[in-house]
């Protein structure tokens, strides 16, 4: 019973520690913010760019931001089980 609640621990730690990291994506003056749980903090748009470009950027910088947030999330919690990536 204690390892589960030292589990518990250790998940809402790696939970709190993934809600301060933060990820920035940009491309065109299109920008994503958003932190290591995928929740997005800003964007930031180009008025210069057409409806289309901007759209297909902001698509492309979530996207990569997704990525990178999720793969961030096996790291660490690779660190807290011991299985190594």
């Amino acid at each position: 019973m204690f390892d589960k609640l030292k589990d518990l621990k250790r998940l809402k730690d790696l939970e709190s520690s993934l809600g301060k990291e933060i990820i920035e994506k940009e491309k065109n003056g299109i920008k994503v913010v958003i932190n290591g749980k995928t929740e997005i903090i800003s964007i930031s748009l180009n008025p210069e760019l057409t409806k289309e470009e901007q759209e297909k950027l902001l698509k492309d910088c979530i996207n990569d931001a997704s990525r990178e947030a999720k793969m961030l999330m096996a790291r660490k919690a690779s660190e807290i089980t011991g299985f190594g990536l």
